[in-house]
């Protein structure tokens, strides 16, 4: 627990008392100085009575007020406001001690401001947090001083406060204009028209070249006398599933954030546009046990919730049980549905303990597998190699970089979609997949 004094006297007193001292050892050599010293303290006495009269007469001479967000989106800069209000018939000079949450481990938070008389004056300042959960805040500080800044007085406020942590909500006011139509050509997707392969009927048209024979509808064509053939359009209302890996392997950091932080942030946005595309959005994380379930629906209320499921979404250090998640997909998700499903493997043998629960998922459901590039070892591997020991480091690197590029191809070989992505571009490659789904009828 931080403890702050009310008042305290300023480092300036103590550097003219110090030159004071000096004067006294020099007027050994030189008396005059002996004078010169004695009125130095008595004029520093002065200035520190005058200077004590300024700041400490009156009460509520400052008013200080920290104004906090609702929430804080994690991964992201968060403002935090300070609006103070100089009483003071002087200009007067703050030092203004915040303490903020310990998550952000910062022991030195301090902002310095000048206000000028009957002003008042607002500062920001942002804190980008990296987990999630509560965030507590403790006392606002501001030390006041004169012009003279022999001392300084404190005035305390906002005595405590707490900021909940969701996932990276700004994200989707950023990706909101990933809710486009598929001509897009910022994401290289081109709309494909297909007639016939899904399951919504939509009219009966008169047959024309290039349609698929399998459509033609009987009836219509002998009462017309003509060939008429079945038109579909494309489903709606399809369940999408956003799977979080919770375990150890996904506690790997990267640029501050975890890779689960990542995941999470992700599976948040992708929510977002697939009900946009009126799909149903629904979630679920998974380790030794199955957590944090939200049915797939589309509903108003579906992204509130799916927040709030994310929110307290932690590791637990085990080894996941991909067997245990396929049994309780098999349970629960009846329905075809498109999964997601955020984990990570950095060898081939890791994918093969898990290839067959993998396989019997995508027999039932379109499964795509979204895992991650190792930044660090792409740099690693960039980097000219001048030593012997940075050869090996290289050699290494590459070796497992290139196992990364096997399991892709022995995903594929199955059948099984798969992304193998940065966690910085995690979101944006998620969603073009998404959207490729889409376009190419693939669900």
């Amino acid at each position: 627990m931080k403890f702050f004094k009310p008042f305290y006297i300023q480092p300036r007193f103590f550097y003219a008392g110090i030159g004071i001292v000096v004067l006294f050892a020099l007027s050994y050599f030189i008396p005059l100085l002996f004078n010169i010293a004695q009125l130095f303290i008595l004029v520093l006495i002065l200035l520190f009575f005058l200077d004590f009269l300024i700041v400490f007469i009156g009460k509520n001479k400052l008013e200080a007020t920290r104004i906090l967000p609702d929430k804080f989106s994690n991964g992201d800069k968060n403002q935090v406001k300070l609006h103070i209000s100089n009483n003071y018939p002087i200009s007067v000079f703050l030092e203004i001690i915040d303490e903020i949450p310990e998550q952000f481990q910062v022991r030195d938070f301090k902002i310095k401001e000048r206000v000028s008389p009957r002003e008042s004056k607002s500062i920001q300042y942002n804190l980008k947090p990296t987990e999630r959960g509560e965030y507590h805040f403790g006392n606002l500080n501001v030390y006041v001083s004169s012009v003279i800044s022999l001392v300084a007085k404190r005035y305390m406020s906002n005595h405590g406060a707490m900021v909940p942590t969701y996932p990276s909500f700004k994200q989707l006011k950023k990706f909101e204009l990933l809710n486009i139509n598929q001509n897009s050509l910022d994401f290289g997707l081109k709309k494909v028209r297909r007639l016939g392969h899904s399951m919504e009927f939509e009219q009966i048209k008169e047959y024309v070249l290039g349609d698929d024979l399998r459509t033609i509808n009987w009836k219509a064509t002998a009462k017309k006398n003509q060939l008429m053939v079945n038109q579909f359009q494309d489903e709606k209302s399809q369940p999408v599933y956003s799977i979080i890996d919770k375990g150890r392997i996904m506690k790997m950091p990267f640029s501050g954030l975890s890779l689960l932080d990542y995941a999470i942030n992700a599976a948040l946005v992708i929510s977002n546009v697939v009900l946009k595309k009126h799909d149903k959005a629904g979630i679920l994380s998974f380790s030794k046990q199955i957590d944090n379930v939200v049915v797939a629906e589309r509903r108003n209320s579906q992204m509130q919730l799916i927040l709030e499921s994310l929110y307290n979404v932690k590791t637990d250090f085990f080894e996941s049980d991909f067997s245990r998640l396929y049994g309780s997909i098999k349970r629960h998700i009846t329905n075809r549905s498109l999964i997601l499903m955020y984990t990570n493997f950095e060898t081939l043998d890791g994918l093969n303990r898990q290839l067959p629960y993998l396989k019997a998922i995508s027999k039932s459901h379109l499964l795509v597998v979204i895992f991650f590039n190792n930044t660090e070892l792409n740099s690693l591997i960039t980097e000219k190699a001048e030593t012997v020991q940075q050869v090996y480091d290289k050699v290494i690197a590459e070796k497992f970089a290139f196992e990364k590029r096997l399991i892709v191809n022995e995903l594929k070989k199955y059948g099984i979609y798969s992304i193998l992505t940065t966690p910085e571009n995690l979101t944006i490659d998620t969603i073009n997949k998404y959207l490729e789904i889409k376009a190419r009828g693939l669900l």
